[in-house]
């Protein structure tokens, strides 16, 4: 293999001349760039990226701390949808840069995660991403001052750079376009209490009735997600039970994520109870696997993780320029409504009428 002394002596050079030729960094005369030029081509000498990368400080790679390529089904009943989905975002735009993506998966194990930002660090990486399956608070070692981090799909105390979902949002959207709907006794079917997303998801369901002038009524919220989900089907269908007992009972159940839709679907027919005639159900992910493929279609939202990657890389990339490096506010990613068949319209009530022409 070549070398810069090979160049150097066939352009009859000293190899500072070729150096300079390789990174431009000096004035070189023509005629001595096209005899180095011509020395490289015909010697088909390749230059040290190593050796690049030191001298410019700029490795062109952007490391990313992820746990989706080992994600087992456990991982996704408690994430609802695959992490893959904002590791392809992030992967597409850096693509788009120019830049290199190395990603590290952590199978899972949050201790292997400052081992991998070590090696990342000792690799000379631009900057870190680090994905989290779900939303929720991390605690990651420091990085070098130098090298821009930001977290995605999850959060910090230190004030990292980070993009997250906007859940309250999200439900606030969904029970908004429920009431509009007709729906006035929407139960809520919520994951886990020690989720970062079920505490925003219930502040923006209390937002939308609180908008509505709709009552908020504790007999509809229940926790119906476990850690270990093979009781799960028993308390969902306990707290259905429950509350369609109730002398006022629910039109449309709101679930924590489509993946509790789906059993709502099989608990509600298994009582001979039709989607939507008789009751509505909507979901929260938009998991196209499911939504698309249970009959009635899921009315859902859209967890957005595909822009959530997107902006994770741009706001990365923009750290790396030198862009909004003193703005530790977090980038929140909405997503959409997608209404559709399993929520049937009804009949505003009076107390709605009056609302409506109260707004006109």
């Amino acid at each position: 293999m070549a070398t810069i002394y090979d160049v150097a002596k066939a352009a009859s050079v000293s190899p500072k001349t070729v150096s300079r030729v390789l990174n431009g960094d000096a004035p070189v005369g023509k005629k001595t760039r096209e005899a180095v030029n011509a020395a490289i081509a015909a010697l088909g000498y390749v230059p040290s990226n190593a050796a690049q990368m030191m001298r410019s400080n700029k490795s062109g790679l952007i490391g990313l701390i992820t746990g989706a390529i080992s994600a087992t089904t456990e991982n996704v009943q408690v994430a609802g949808l695959p992490e893959l989905l904002l590791v392809q975002g992030i992967q597409q735009t850096i693509a788009l840069s120019g830049k290199t993506l190395m990603i590290a998966d952590s199978g899972g194990h949050r201790d292997r995660v400052p081992n991998l930002l070590e090696t990342f660090v000792r690799h000379r990486v631009e900057g870190l991403i680090y994905v989290a399956e779900y939303h929720q608070q991390v605690q990651l070692p420091r990085l070098p001052h130098d090298i821009p981090m930001v977290l995605t799909n999850c959060f910090d105390t230190a004030g990292t750079p980070a993009v997250l979902p906007d859940d309250r949002r999200g439900q606030h959207d969904l029970v908004k376009r429920l009431i509009e709907a007709g729906h006035e006794r929407i139960a809520y079917l919520t994951l886990r209490d020690d989720i970062v997303a079920t505490g925003l998801r219930k502040a923006g369901y209390r937002d939308a009735l609180g908008e509505a002038a709709l009552p908020y009524d504790a007999a509809l919220v229940q926790c119906c997600e476990l850690a270990n989900a093979d009781g799960e089907t028993q308390v969902l269908w306990d707290a259905i039970d429950r509350m369609l007992r109730l002398p006022s009972p629910p039109t449309v159940f709101c679930c924590g994520n489509d993946r509790l839709a789906l059993k709502v679907y099989g608990i509600l027919r298994s009582r001979g109870l039709k989607v939507p005639d008789e009751i509505s159900v909507a979901g929260y992910d938009n998991y196209r696997i499911i939504a698309e493929t249970l009959y009635p279609p899921l009315t859902t939202v859209e967890l957005p993780y595909t822009a959530m990657g997107v902006r994770a890389a741009q706001r990365l990339l923009g750290l790396i320029s030198g862009e909004s490096r003193d703005d530790p506010s977090p980038v929140i990613v909405a997503g959409p409504v997608h209404w559709r068949g399993s929520v049937t319209e009804r009949r505003p009530s009076n107390v709605s009428k009056l609302k409506l022409i109260r707004e006109d």
